[in-house]
């Protein structure tokens, strides 16, 4: 008995069921210490203290919209030894390497020298966080988002930053900069 008559409505069945029953969702969602209340302060000026604060953290700020209380930072620092760990036999040190193995038989070799663009100091990962706070007269909310970016620029891992260290610190430095006085 031939059973090809029920192929396309497998196929539709399979159609039905590859669909989401529900959005993504962000995973850990942000602490309750990412929202505040205003505390009587204006939208502009929590702007200005988050400009004057994440710039002293060495974040570059890449946009800012003070009538709508929204800054939007990033910093980048290198992660000295992320590397590939999958690919550690093309690593090769700053002063050389050692190596056995080969084509048809067994090899050995030394390489004496300095590392240069296949070295592993070009193979050190980057780590990019990026931050946006959003104010407005009922409160202060804030964001954080962590990338790892590998040496060939794929992406290694990608999580939520918004955690209670981070919010707590920012908001505290924020609430100690001083108020600067309206032009």
């Amino acid at each position: 008995m031939r059973l090809w008559w029920m192929i396309p409505g497998l196929a539709l069945l399979a159609g039905c069921q590859t669909t989401p029953t529900a959005l993504p969702v962000a995973e850990p969602g942000p602490a309750a210490e990412c929202r505040w209340e205003a505390e009587g302060v204006a939208p502009r000026e929590w702007v200005r203290r988050a400009l004057d604060t994440l710039e002293a953290d060495g974040f570059v700020i890449r946009d800012t919209e003070p009538a709508l209380g929204l800054v939007s930072a990033e910093r980048t620092r290198t992660i000295p030894g992320y590397g590939d760990r999958h690919d550690s036999w093309e690593r090769t040190g700053f002063f050389g390497g050692l190596g056995i193995g080969g084509g048809r038989g067994l090899s050995t070799g030394v390489m004496i020298g300095f590392g240069g663009a296949a070295g592993s100091i070009s193979q050190d990962a980057t780590q990019l966080e990026r931050v946006s706070l959003a104010a407005d007269p009922g409160g202060v909310r804030v964001s954080r988002d962590i990338q790892v970016i590998d040496w060939r620029g794929e992406l290694r891992e990608t999580r939520s930053g918004s955690d209670t260290a981070f919010c707590s610190s920012l908001r505290q430095a924020m609430l100690a900069t001083q108020v600067r006085e309206e032009p």
